[in-house]
């Protein structure tokens, strides 16, 4: 095959892929930024351009991403990072970047970029209530670094000193702030959760409204770094004012909170009047001794409160729950054992064929000899009567996979994804509605 037929393959590959692609070369010049990664980055072809003619890097060179690939030439993977791109949206992409050889010297890094957007907007619901007070004694950690974490945030409590939490969405930050609530040696009366990345004026009036109650109050500002400048400092003179409350005062960023100050996203004073200590609470995917418990813990739940003989995972899906990273960390995991348990009847253990497609679908690239017979092409094939299932539920399932695939492949553009579907817009934003509501608790809609 000749040498122009192969670039052309290449090159049809690197545009066609679900992954966005950025490319530099040794002295940090962009070489290749492929379509899904100027999409996400929110810019036009001709932008494109001009940034290629004046040497831009891409989106994670200027975050030290590449450019520490270069110069320690080691791969950097599972990086997480949330940017509001070109075009004013928020994009949260997930990278792996290595460096690039020719002949044993190094000639470049490249960046490989997963969109985990709508994934990660889910994984803001907090997990479950389970209609009982949040307390240390029902998390069921086990990690050495979630006691660690637990410790420090008892520590916390007792002294009522404020605390800024930092960690990914779902990993159980909000348990861990009710938890210190309810630590408390003097109880207070309220706890108060303000989440940030919802209408920005909202939480600012849910402040002024119980900042200046008699009753003490436990505040619990969520993502505080999606507040703009102006009202991060309004909060601030607020806090400031009021201090003869005693009120408790926690919040929470998604990163390093002196990154987040240096990009001009959190407010020193702010951060000033939370940071007593910071606590690090880290992703799932680090602390994998904590799947199983969780797991355990759910069934148990769902047992007592639905009357299910579920006991637990076979241990092929052990293996696969283990291998997984967990991108959407404990909200992720909760949502997909809410699938799985909807489906349960008489089983007493979770088979690989009790998996949702949608979940299949993302595990088909682990490297496991236990997942080694789902592919693509077989997701919602019947091989055996194990795999039936109501046709219904089936037709459901199918259709909600197909939907999500497609709403993925155009960025989560409703209108391009009906278009392409052959169905009015009303009519797939109602889909997704029915989808959206089916994962929803009805006390949560109730909320």
């Amino acid at each position: 095959m000749h040498n122009e037929t192969l670039l052309d393959i290449y090159r049809f590959i690197v545009e066609k892929g679900d992954n966005g692609i950025c490319v530099v070369d040794s002295t940090g010049k962009l070489i290749i930024q492929n379509k899904k990664m100027r999409e996400l980055q929110g810019i036009s072809d001709e932008e494109f351009e001009k940034r290629r003619a004046l040497e831009i890097v891409g989106f994670n060179m200027e975050k030290g991403g590449l450019l520490r690939v270069l110069q320690d030439q080691q791969p950097i993977l599972n990086v997480k990072t949330t940017f509001w791109n070109q075009k004013g949206q928020e994009v949260t992409l997930i990278s792996n970047m290595y460096p690039l050889y020719s002949q044993d010297e190094l000639v470049g890094a490249v960046e490989f970029a997963r969109d985990i957007t709508q994934q990660e907007n889910m994984m803001y619901q907090p997990l479950r209530r389970y209609n009982e007070p949040l307390t240390f004694e029902i998390i069921t950690a086990v990690s050495a670094v979630m006691k660690k974490v637990i410790e420090k945030a008892k520590i916390v409590a007792y002294s009522r000193m404020p605390v800024v939490l930092v960690g990914e969405s779902g990993t159980g930050i909000d348990m861990i702030a009710e938890g210190i609530h309810h630590e408390l040696r003097e109880k207070n009366d309220m706890f108060v959760t303000l989440i940030c990345t919802r209408d920005e004026k909202s939480v600012q009036s849910q402040l002024e409204k119980y900042i200046v109650e008699k009753q003490k109050v436990t505040f619990f500002a969520e993502r505080i770094e999606y507040l703009s400048m102006g009202v991060q400092e309004k909060i601030v003179e607020l806090l400031e004012k009021h201090t003869e409350h005693n009120h408790v005062l926690i919040a929470s960023v998604g990163e390093d909170p002196f990154d987040l100050i240096q990009k001009g996203q959190l407010s020193k004073e702010l951060y000033r009047l939370f940071s007593d200590i910071s606590i690090y609470v880290p992703a799932l995917r680090n602390r994998k001794e904590d799947i199983m418990p969780f797991v355990e813990d759910y069934f148990n739940r769902h047992r007592e409160s639905y009357g299910s003989v579920i006991k637990g995972l076979t241990e092929d899906v052990k293996e696969i729950f283990l291998n997984y990273n967990w991108p959407g960390n404990l909200k992720e995991l909760e949502v997909l054992l809410d699938d799985i348990s909807s489906l349960i009847t008489n089983e007493t253990l979770v088979e690989v064929h009790m998996l949702p497609a949608h979940f299949k679908w993302k595990i088909q690239n682990i490297e496991s000899p236990k997942n080694r017979d789902i592919t693509k092409s077989d997701i919602f094939v019947v091989m055996n009567k194990n795999d039936l299932r109501p046709l219904d539920i089936y037709m459901n399932e199918v259709e909600d996979y197909y939907i999500s695939r497609a709403l993925d492949l155009f960025d989560g553009n409703v209108s391009k994804t009906a278009s392409a579907l052959g169905i009015r817009r009303q009519s797939l934003q109602y889909r997704i509605k029915k989808y959206t509501e089916s994962k929803t608790s009805p006390d949560e809609r109730l909320e």
